[in-house]
């Protein structure tokens, strides 16, 4: 109930009270050197009753115009803060340093990915179109042999791969060689390319 005011008036009135005790500090300071100024200034004036000349007083010892202790640890403090704040920006600006660079670098490797992707999609299309001349070719031969010396080929491949190149060929030269293979290859074939068939869309 009677806990800490927390009143901004009186924040403000201790905020400036502490500020003018640092002025007063100031001030005093600069009367002191002023005083030690002009006390040198009168030590130079000749009496007008003295008959030799006067010797100017020596000047005051810097120890005589140092600044009070509480004004020395305030601007101690500054100072350190000061190079707080300077390490800091010299940390920001080597991290920022860092980050250009690597984002440059990582710029790089993209472009070298890019360009490595480009070259294996024209290699691939290269090989695809490679493998599909030589099929065709392959293909019009099987088209151009006799129908009973290609069926005695196709008997002996994989009936996937020879149901491939009888989808391949026109109609009356698949007929031929069908016609010329055994009951069991013709009926194996004919099951492999159906199959593949199977699964088109109708719609």
């Amino acid at each position: 109930m009677f806990g800490k005011s927390r009143n901004p008036i009186s924040r403000r009135a201790r905020t400036r009270g502490t500020l003018v005790v640092i002025a007063a500090l100031l001030v005093s300071s600069a009367v002191i050197r002023l005083g030690s100024g002009a006390g040198s200034a009168f030590a130079l004036v000749p009496d007008a009753n003295a008959t030799e000349p006067m010797i100017a007083a020596p000047a005051s010892s810097p120890e005589e115009c140092e600044a009070p202790p509480d004004l020395k640890m305030l601007l101690q403090a500054f100072q350190e803060r000061e190079d707080r704040i300077e390490q800091a920006e010299m940390a920001l600006r080597d991290r920022m340093q860092a980050l250009k660079i690597a984002d440059r670098e990582v710029g790089r490797k993209l472009a070298e990915l890019g360009e490595a992707e480009a070259r294996l999609r024209d290699t691939i299309a290269i090989a695809e179109s490679a493998a599909e001349t030589d099929i065709g070719r392959l293909t019009q031969v099987y088209e151009n042999m006799k129908p009973k010396q290609a069926a005695a080929l196709f008997e002996q491949m994989d009936p996937n791969f020879a149901a491939g190149f009888l989808g391949r060929m026109r109609p009356e030269a698949a007929a031929g060689i069908m016609a010329s293979l055994t009951p069991e290859a013709a009926h194996m074939f004919s099951v492999v390319i159906a199959g593949r068939n199977a699964g088109a869309p109708t719609k």
